[in-house]
């Protein structure tokens, strides 16, 4: 951790990026020695926001590579199910990506969505709308740490 913070914020933000693929560390631990550091917390949150949405949509394309027919041929449901259940994903379930910050099934929900064939302007904004609130509320939670 300690060759990211000494980049400031584009290690911030490589380090952000990596966290929303399937390397697995927290991001928030170089986001809290950044903020803790002297750094603007803003910034930070702006930093990290974006290196972890491009990393979560990295993890989306990725998702696209697999192939809806591979669920048909190995997992033996039937293409009907198959296109009954991504007309519905499509309709009310693209809203579950925000939720792709959540440690450990964060990067799932990404390659999930990317494999079911989500809409990338869809997954775009709900990822990044999840991923800011998420360091949001984690600057405010260093901030009421600092105060203590």
């Amino acid at each position: 951790m300690l060759e990211f913070t000494e980049l400031g914020y584009l290690g911030l933000f490589i380090g952000s990026f990596l966290a929303a693929t399937v390397v697995p560390f927290s991001s928030e631990v170089i986001f809290s020695t950044m903020v803790f550091g002297g750094l603007n917390a803003w910034t930070c949150v702006f930093v990290a926001t974006a290196g972890n949405w491009l990393g979560g949509m990295t993890s989306f394309y990725l998702g696209k590579l697999g192939k809806i027919e591979w669920i048909e041929k190995y997992f033996h449901v039937k293409k009907e199910k198959i296109d009954q259940f991504l007309e519905k994903f499509h309709k009310y379930g693209e809203w579950f990506v925000f939720f792709s910050f959540l440690p450990f099934i964060g990067d799932a929900i990404a390659i999930a969505a990317g494999f079911l064939r989500a809409r990338w302007w869809a997954t775009a904004a709900f990822m990044l709308a999840g991923k800011f609130c998420r360091y949001v509320v984690w600057m405010y939670v260093n901030g009421l740490i600092l105060m203590i």
